[in-house]
């Protein structure tokens, strides 16, 4: 088992930022790729961006290519989404997600998921 929990939601003007957190417990963490998507209201869970298991490689949606950038520690068993140029249209409840299926771009290429963030974006 894989705990996660996400931190940072929060409200936010257009063009602001945000860093979002995912913290993890349970099992070695640096054995997984981590992921994070977001769902809006009436919407499916959209894939956001991945990276894999050592942090080499990163995967990104076309829509937040350029303003967010996901990070990970291993060391700490902590994954990072920096949100950067926020739009409206970024909000969404964001998910951190632990699977060991890549290239990690689909909700189930994930196993282990936390219980979400609000990100509210104003204009």
């Amino acid at each position: 088992q894989v705990q996660l929990v996400e931190s940072g939601g929060g409200l936010v003007q257009a063009g602001g930022s945000l860093r979002l957190s995912c913290a993890a417990s349970g099992r070695t963490f640096s054995n997984y790729v981590m992921g994070w998507f977001r769902q809006a209201p009436g919407k499916e869970r959209e894939f956001v961006a991945a990276i894999t298991s050592s942090g080499a490689r990163t995967n990104y949606a076309d829509s937040v290519k350029g303003r967010f950038t996901i990070s990970r520690d291993n060391a700490k068993n902590t994954m990072l989404l920096q949100m950067n140029s926020l739009k409206p249209e970024d909000t969404a409840v964001y998910y951190c997600a632990a699977g060991q299926v890549l290239p990690g771009t689909r909700p189930y290429h994930y196993t282990y998921w936390g219980q979400g963030t609000q990100v509210t974006v104003s204009s």
